[in-house]
């Protein structure tokens, strides 16, 4: 037998024992990325808890509002708020195969008392969407501070490089200069218009409340023997309770789609912004003017020892792809939600709304890292700046050469020969860009020769780039910065794997 041969008889097969302790598939975005914060709000930890909280809340204003449930009750519900056993409820849930009866059974085997008035009047959405309310908010409050403390990293280098010149861009073809600073703020002001959408957001975020089984409170009007205004009380109390400033006006079964679909189409908003970012930098890269932050240790390839990766930009611009497309799924679940509400919107949006959040917040984490360590090579910068400024300073030179009595169309087409000559010597024979040389050697440009370094002075050419940099950083960062300052002072559970 052939060792080509051996080795597919030895490979035909997957061992029963081999690698027991992991054999499940591992989901990347928990395992490789995501931060302990997020993981946390998405978590079954968080999930239960905030159902008891929610049943605890809602009993807490049945009370207040007239319905005989004891302090003694509600106590008992206090005490076990998080304190779940999880095993109880997971048998409870596989013998009545349902989650929320299921947890239902388990607070009540633990709160027994409590037991006759857990989930009084109300139905499995009750627990189900205004926890995914809560989980939502919590996320965007995350992703909030993430933004306010990414803006206030690249703030910091637009800052450092708003005097710095570099080629600008159209087309991906040089054009008219700008900054290395300028461009940042271009960043900036994308990440800026998604933390003002998340603040939005954020403030107005409702919850479902309580709306009983297609949404019309008729199990809590009956519950108060009608009085109509004790049930929009009850509403309103529960949301207070859970600190939400105010509840969905009407509702089916749940909350509208809709909601899942303008959250994840702002989380893609964030995502576009970070791939704009990092796009730039992954193509700056390549002309070697700027550098991701490298570790001492890090391997860029493989292969080729010498190659330093952007690599954490090209995370960036893999999960934020991943992001981009999940409204597609929201806005088709919106749309086929039946009348008051169908089930096929459930195992989607266990998700789609986790895996979301979780990838912005990874985003965040690597931009802000990105941002913090991201490196310029100014030589390098200004080598591409002249290499092209020469072509871009004639209409200049032109307009000297006139002032001091020249003859303007003769001017013109010297520059034009010149410049055609000096483009084919760059493009023929890989040579520098011998434009001014030759200006400097014509007589015809004698009223210029004395200056004509100052007149290619890169700085000259950026417009008012600079101080676009500092009324900026000035009229729209500070105020922002300054209104969340409280966010940049608090630091992350811990730090995302870059």
């Amino acid at each position: 037998m052939s060792n080509a041969d051996k080795f597919l008889e030895a490979a035909a097969t997957f061992p029963e024992d081999a690698l027991p302790d992991h054999r499940v598939y591992e989901h990347p975005l928990v395992q490789r990325y995501a931060t302990k914060e997020m993981s946390f709000i998405w978590s079954p930890a968080k999930k239960f808890t905030t159902w008891r909280q929610l049943w605890t809340a809602l009993a807490t204003a049945e009370q207040e509002l007239g319905i005989d449930i004891t302090d003694e009750q509600l106590e008992e519900m206090r005490k076990f708020l998080f304190d779940i056993d999880m095993e109880t409820a997971n048998a409870k849930e596989a013998e009545f195969r349902h989650d929320v009866m299921g947890h239902v059974h388990a607070f009540g085997s633990q709160a027994t008392k409590a037991m006759p008035v857990i989930h009084l009047g109300a139905t499995s959405c009750y627990v189900g969407d205004n926890t995914d309310l809560v989980q939502i908010r919590d996320s965007l409050q995350l992703i909030q501070r993430k933004l306010v403390q990414t803006l206030d990293t690249l703030q910091k280098f637009a800052q450092q490089y708003k005097d710095l010149p570099t080629l600008g861009f159209t087309h991906y073809q040089p054009a008219q200069l700008t900054t290395v600073g300028k461009r940042c703020t271009l960043w900036m002001q994308d990440l800026l218009l998604d933390l003002e959408r998340v603040t939005r957001e954020i403030d107005e975020l409702p919850m479902r409340g309580v709306k009983g089984t297609t949404g019309t409170q008729a199990s809590f009007l009956e519950l108060f023997d009608g009085d109509h205004d004790k049930v929009k009380q009850l509403n309103k109390r529960v949301c207070e309770l859970m600190n939400f400033k105010k509840a969905i006006p009407v509702s089916g079964q749940t909350y509208t789609r809709k909601i899942d679909f303008n959250v994840l189409s702002l989380l893609s908003g964030i995502a576009q912004s970070a791939y704009k970012m990092c796009g730039d930098i992954r193509l700056l890269a390549n002309l070697k003017e700027v550098e991701e932050p490298f570790a001492k240790t890090q391997i860029g390839s493989s292969a080729m020892a010498y190659k330093r990766n952007p690599m954490r930009s090209e995370r960036v611009c893999s999960l934020s792809r991943y992001v981009m497309g999940l409204p597609n799924a929201a806005a088709h679940t919106h749309a086929s939600q039946w009348f008051e509400r169908t089930l096929d919107d459930s195992a989607i949006r266990r998700i789609v709304l986790p895996e979301g959040f979780l990838a912005v917040d990874v985003i965040l984490n690597l931009l802000n890292n990105i941002g913090d360590g991201l490196h310029v090579w100014p030589n390098v910068v200004k080598k591409h700046v002249m290499e092209e400024l020469p072509f871009m300073a004639t209409e200049v030179i032109l307009m000297e050469c006139v002032k001091a009595g020249g003859d303007r169309q003769e001017l013109h087409e010297a520059i034009r020969v010149y410049s055609m000559e000096a483009g084919a010597v760059v493009k023929g024979e890989g040579k520098p860009n011998d434009l001014m040389t030759r200006i400097a050697k014509d007589p015809l440009f004698k009223a210029v020769h004395a200056k004509l370094d100052t007149l290619i002075d890169p700085i000259l050419f950026v417009g008012r780039a600079p101080q676009q940099v500092d009324e900026f950083l000035e009229d729209e960062i500070k105020p922002v910065l300054e209104t969340h300052k409280s966010l940049l002072s608090v630091e992350s559970v811990d730090g995302v794997n870059v």
